[in-house]
Formats: structure tokens, sequence, C-alpha cells
């Protein structure tokens, strides 16, 4: 435990979680924005190449945290499942189910924090109304017109 209250080591181990997911989410964001093909693909390559840079600025920051609490930054990565799908729509179901793995890791992250350390606390609900607003773009991508 910290001075703050929260348990360090367990904060740390789940900010590792949370850098490994968003380093993926840079290799998926960018594979996905290599494997687009078709009228939308300006757009939507635009957009995936974005959602990578972004997810290295998540891992950037994971990172800091780790540090900032005397951790080691993990050299790991999340997942990679290559299913070999590359429609859009596949694209962004794996694309969600990748989301969902990080909002989870944030949520636990916040767990262990609330009322304990104001920091990490608003860094876990900043980056959770990030990636639930994430979120909710995918699934209106997903959506269809009219639906």
């Amino acid at each position: 435990m910290t001075d703050s209250g929260i348990d360090k080591d367990a904060v740390i181990e789940v900010l590792n979680k949370i850098l490994e997911t968003e380093l993926a989410g840079v290799v998926r964001y960018t594979h996905y924005s290599l494997m687009v093909f078709g009228y939308s693909r300006i757009p939507i390559v635009s957009w995936m190449r974005g959602q990578a840079t972004e997810s290295l600025n998540h891992a950037t920051e994971a990172g800091e945290m780790i540090t900032h609490l005397g951790g080691h930054p993990s050299l790991g990565i999340g997942p990679l499942l290559e299913t070999h799908r590359h429609d859009i729509g596949a694209i962004l179901e794996e694309s969600l189910e990748h989301e969902l793995l990080a909002v989870a890791e944030y949520r636990n992250l916040l767990e262990l924090t609330m009322d304990r350390d104001v920091m990490l606390e608003e860094y876990a609900r900043r980056m959770l109304a990030l990636e639930e607003t994430h979120l909710g773009e995918v699934r209106k991508m997903l959506q269809k017109p009219g639906g």
C-alpha cells in the first residue's frame, strides 16, 4: 500500500494490462487500416489510423503512470487475433471486442483507486469516458442505416 491507501502492486498490474491492451490497439488499428478496400476506404482508413495514434497516446500515458508509481512498464502486448475477415463489419466487430477489453481494465483501475488516490481515480475516469465514447461510435458504425 502507498500513503494514499492504494494497493500499488495491484494498480501497477492493471496499468500494465492497460498498456499492453493499448499497444495491441496500435497494431490492430494499423493492420485494419491496411486491409480496407472499397468506396469508403479513405475516411475509414483515416479513422483507423487516428485510433492507432490514440492507442499509442493511451499506452504512453499508462506507462507514465506506471513509472510515476515506481513500477516497470511491460514490454508485452495484448492479444492479437488474426481472423482473416477483413470486411468492414468484421473489422468493427473485432474493434468492439478489443475496446471492451480496454473498458474492463479501466474499470478495474477505477475500482482500485476510487476514493483512495485522486490523480489515479481521475485518470481512470477520464480514460473510461474516452473509451466508452469510442465504444458508442463503433456501435453506431455497426448499425444498419435506419436501424
